[in-house]
């Protein structure tokens, strides 16, 4: 039976508050809320965030199939094509002005991978052609401007001329290469793969997951590592507990849309070992998941996004093999946690971005802004309602 109190979440909750945002003066959605509230409709305008946006609110409507999330689908779209789409150089642009003038022109390939994940699936809502014909061009100019010989580059001027990767760097190191890059990157191509079956995103799809399994994957830890050098070396020992969780899932959907055995056998062990790890070593006393663990020091926040993606992670585990009853009673402790601490009681807000341990919200932290979004736990309630799990 289809779990009411996520939909519930969904419908009453998460959707109501982005479609607040809607700008109907400038186009696309305010940038920015802040904790107390206060949605700020001069806030600069974000690539990453629209792109969510889009990808939300199309699901929405595959979901669901109300026409009235397709319609605020469409109106993210035109802000992303009119606005956010740099027609002198291609690809898309880090930032704009509340009113849609370039303001960071960076271009980042997991920028450009967003804009194709969310592109795919607003194609697959609404059969524009246009938009598949956009992913396309996103694609064609990911492979062309951002790939040498090792794999995928990241950070670039506005005319493709390499930069340095603040963007994607974080725990004191400049990364040349970056797990999370390559994640969405397998994420969006495994998406526009799924909705229209060219074999030339089927061959990056293998090429990255090979990259994975052997660059990135580390077996005698059980994780992936995260920041890299130009020749994939690891900069860091680093652990991060939701982006793991998160690939344990991912990266399944991807070798289940590939759909070729090869892949699927190579990949599902790693898959499966990744959860195993994050179960054993991550979890807080009730269930929660800590953020990371960097040269052995385990940071206790707990970050919105990284609850709802270890729901999703436990329940696939829980559905690769059910004798693992122990998975889903976590993902249903994750869950409770989450309704406990992690959705915003006050009126008119979403979810709280982090809590300190104890689970109190960190109030410097935005409720809403270029990186807190609908897409992670919107895409955990879409998940937990087509797969028909019900977690209570």
């Amino acid at each position: 039976m289809m779990n009411k109190e996520i939909e519930n979440e969904l419908v009453s909750h998460i959707l109501p508050f982005w479609m607040g945002l809607k700008d109907d003066k400038y186009g696309g959605f305010y940038g920015e809320v802040s904790f107390d509230k206060t949605v700020n409709p001069y806030a600069i305008k974000g690539g990453i965030l629209h792109s969510r946006i889009l990808w939300f609110f199309s699901n929405a409507y595959l979901t669901l199939k109300n026409k009235e999330y397709l319609a605020y689908a469409d109106h993210a779209y035109h802000f992303i094509k009119d606005k956010l789409y740099d027609p002198q150089y291609g690809g898309v642009y880090w930032t704009v002005t509340h009113d849609g003038k370039p303001d960071d022109t960076c271009k980042h390939t997991y920028n450009l991978a967003f804009a194709i994940y969310a592109l795919s699936s607003y194609y697959n809502a609404s059969g524009s052609q246009e938009a598949l014909t956009l992913a396309y061009k996103l694609f064609d100019t990911i492979e062309a401007r951002c790939r040498d010989d090792g794999g995928y580059l990241e950070a670039f001027e506005r005319d493709f001329k390499p930069s340095s990767n603040e963007k994607l760097s974080e725990n004191g190191v400049m990364a040349g290469r970056t797990m999370n890059t390559l994640l969405h990157l397998i994420e969006a191509y495994t998406e526009l793969y799924r909705v229209d079956r060219q074999e030339k995103v089927a061959a990056c799809l293998r090429g990255m997951l090979d990259t994975l399994a052997e660059r990135v994957y580390n077996p005698e830890l059980g994780r992936l590592e995260v920041f890299f050098d130009l020749n994939w070396n690891s900069l860091i020992d680093l652990h991060s507990y939701g982006h793991d969780i998160e690939a344990s899932w991912l990266v399944d959907r991807a070798c289940e849309v590939l759909a070729e055995k090869e892949y699927t056998d190579k990949i599902s062990r790693i898959t499966k070992a990744l959860a195993e790890k994050i179960h054993s070593i991550a979890l807080d006393s009730n269930s929660s998941v800590y953020n990371e663990c960097e040269r052995g020091v385990v940071d206790k926040r707990k970050i919105w996004w990284v609850q709802a993606e270890a729901v999703v992670g436990f329940v696939n585990a829980y559905q690769k093999d059910k004798s693992r009853t122990d998975y889903l009673d976590t993902a249903r402790r994750i869950w409770s946690y989450i309704r406990q601490y992690v959705i915003d009681p006050r009126e008119g807000s979403e979810w709280f971005n982090e809590l300190y341990p104890d689970g109190t919200p960190i109030r410097e932290k935005e409720i809403a802004g270029l990186w807190k979004c609908p897409y992670h736990n919107g895409r955990m309630c879409f998940e937990l309602i087509n797969r028909n799990i019900n977690i209570r």
